[in-house]
């Protein structure tokens, strides 16, 4: 699932693709909204882990679930 987070005073939003689900996901950013999670702390499918301090969150954006496409092109 792609998950893009704006983070206070970056220009630029962080955009990476976890395995977790969107339920998952939304209890990760709960936590972290609510103060129990002093860090998002995210790890994408590459094992890249990212930290943002909760109190510097500006939104988190939950994407469609993502589908591995095989090929060329996109069968209809």
């Amino acid at each position: 699932m792609e998950v893009k987070i704006g983070v206070q005073h970056a220009p630029r939003e962080i955009v990476l693709e976890s395995d977790l689900s969107a339920e998952e996901l939304e209890a990760v950013v709960a936590a972290a909204l609510s103060g129990k999670a002093p860090l998002l702390s995210l790890t994408d499918v590459k094992g890249r882990k990212v930290l943002v301090p909760s109190d510097r969150l500006s939104y988190v954006d939950l994407g469609e679930p993502s589908v591995r496409k095989v090929g060329f092109g996109a069968a209809l």
